[in-house]
């Protein structure tokens, strides 16, 4: 065992936490999570190691949802510092941190994203409302009253106005927090025009759930994994494909990539930041507070993470996909950085 893992297992068996005393210093930050905060944090950690001569935080992409499991394994050298997330933590996992003395987390909300339908620029454009998209892609949806494994092949064949292609979307697997809100944000409410199945949901909240949320296995939905440059390319060499992804993409690649417009909304920096769009959704960075000193560099980086230089209105990421914080937000924001970093 490392001698620094052992030191952190004394250190919690006696009851006290981890200082520079107790454990053997990280000099390298950890950070796991989100498939569409990978780039941007990638950024920010580069920009880190050029501008202070330190050593550039690993970035790895393991979903939200796959963030939180490792975050939440412990504390000590093994055991990641930081997940950036696409969506907020939930109680079962904190739970799970608590169970494993990860109690003190600091949650530190960075800006806007939304979850975007988008094709190649070659791809037919088309409108849909939020029931179109849960008819294109849940596994059963109603027909003459009953549930019934999904028949619709095209797009056509759930409205003659959208194209007379086959239904294949590519999109993310159950660790993304892209495909929670994916499901909670645009599938529920698509669900929910079938009054029947609206019902459920306050008196059986567990089978509307599932109703609503559980993607197609029969080749229209394909889960694509983390790798969202992977999945752009495919895109651009298939233009009868769409994709399920985080607008910072779309931003990203305009030149390449187009918005599909949900219940007649475009997806942008305006709609989603004020809320029109169905799809827009906050972005986090949960920190192990118990780590501040076992990795010296953690406050400083978070510091750079939340700087005007990053998130600010001009900031690096802005100029990558990231829609700023609104004005109190950011005042809200900064605050809790700053208990973090003072602490």
């Amino acid at each position: 065992m490392r001698r620094s893992v052992c030191f952190a297992i004394i250190a919690l068996a006696c009851g006290v936490g981890l200082s520079a005393h107790g454990a053997q210093a990280r000099d390298q930050i950890r950070i796991v999570g989100s498939s569409t905060l990978y780039p941007l944090t990638a950024k920010v950690a580069e920009h880190y190691g050029k501008t202070t001569g330190k050593p550039s935080p690993v970035v790895e992409s393991t979903g939200s949802g796959g963030g939180f499991k490792l975050f939440c394994g412990g504390i000590g050298d093994e055991f990641p510092d930081i997940v950036d997330a696409s969506r907020q933590i939930t109680g079962s996992e904190r739970a799970v941190c608590a169970a494993n003395s990860v109690r003190d987390i600091s949650e530190i909300r960075i800006g806007y994203d939304g979850i975007v339908l988008i094709g190649s620029k070659q791809a037919p454009a088309m409108k849909l409302s939020p029931r179109q998209l849960y008819l294109a892609l849940a596994r059963t949806v109603p027909v003459q009253g009953a549930s019934v494994p999904n028949p619709y092949q095209k797009w056509s064949d759930i409205d003659p106005s959208l194209p007379d292609l086959a239904i294949r979307v590519y999109g993310p697997p159950p660790t993304s927090g892209t495909r929670d809100l994916l499901g909670q944000l645009l599938m529920d409410r698509g669900c929910k025009t079938f009054p029947d199945i609206s019902a459920m949901e306050s008196s059986e909240p567990d089978s509307f759930r599932l109703l609503c949320r559980t993607m197609r296995e029969d080749g229209a939905y394909i889960e694509a994994g983390e790798n969202d440059r992977l999945l752009i390319s495919k895109l651009e060499k298939d233009p009868t494909s769409y994709a399920v992804m985080g607008f910072n993409n779309l931003e990203r690649n305009m030149v390449s990539l187009q918005g599909i417009p949900i219940a007649g909304v475009m997806p942008d920096y305006d709609t989603i930041l004020d809320g029109t769009y169905p799809g827009s959704r906050p972005l986090f960075l949960y920190i192990k507070d118990d780590h501040r000193q076992l990795v010296p560099d953690l406050a400083p980086f978070v510091a750079s993470y939340v700087s005007d230089a990053i998130i600010g209105d001009e900031g690096l990421l802005v100029d990558n996909g990231l829609v700023p914080l609104p004005e109190g937000e950011r005042s809200d924001a900064l605050a809790e950085a700053q208990k973090f970093i003072k602490n």
